[in-house]
């Protein structure tokens, strides 16, 4: 279950066939994108996650809140917080919670802080196609990374075509699983003070606090 939280975070770590190029509109698209993200305060996120592995399919909802560089994920049975400094992983079913110390530049692909840019940094993206999901335009990007060390072999990212936020996106493994992202609900600008983005022991009776720093 740890591996399924951290798809989230690693949606972009990807991998492009060699002949892949940048085309100029797949990167006005994602520039838009990215633009529109960095000039928020804070934002919210619910999605849907789904995963196919061997004809086994799992299915889970979650929820993302972002501010500055500080972020909390729920997904899964699982909460990770970082106030950008500390990172605590928490674990419902065992009721323990791992701490560690938090280094988003050696942890770039791993920082949802970040991931409306990591595209910039030595990938290869096109243009794929424009589709209809929920009455919404969206224009599909996809993306694969000159990483020989990848184990992701596509990412195809839906942008809306009128206010440039991520729909969705689906990852595709070399060993062919799949796993998809869907946002449900998004809230740009949400008030979230800084306290939520630190782990509060005294919220969670019992807990077993491991630490690895």
């Amino acid at each position: 279950m740890k591996k399924i939280v951290w798809m989230l975070i690693l949606a972009f770590a990807m991998t492009l066939p060699a002949f892949a190029q940048k085309d100029k509109r797949a990167q006005g698209i994602l520039d838009a994108m990215s633009k529109r993200y960095k000039s928020l305060k804070s934002y919210q996120a619910s999605f849907t996650f789904a995963s196919l592995d061997a004809g086994a399919k799992e299915s889970y909802k979650g929820d993302l809140t972002v501010k500055n560089e500080k972020f909390r994920l729920l997904l899964g049975g699982q909460e990770v917080f970082t106030d950008g400094k500390t990172m605590s992983t928490y674990i419902k079913e065992s009721n323990e919670v791992n701490v560690q110390d938090y280094d988003a530049s050696a942890n770039n692909e791993l920082n949802p802080t970040q991931i409306y840019t990591i595209y910039k940094r030595g990938f290869d993206y096109h243009f794929l196609k424009e589709q209809k999901q929920g009455g919404r335009a969206l224009e599909v990007i996809e993306l694969i990374s000159n990483r020989p060390k990848s184990a992701i072999k596509t990412v195809q990212i839906s942008v809306d075509k009128t206010d440039k936020s991520i729909r969705n996106w689906l990852i595709v493994n070399k060993d062919g699983k799949q796993t998809s992202y869907t946002i449900t609900k998004f809230t740009p600008n949400v008030n979230v003070p800084d306290s939520f983005f630190l782990f509060d022991k005294s919220k969670y009776s019992g807990v077993e606090v491991v630490d690895l720093r």
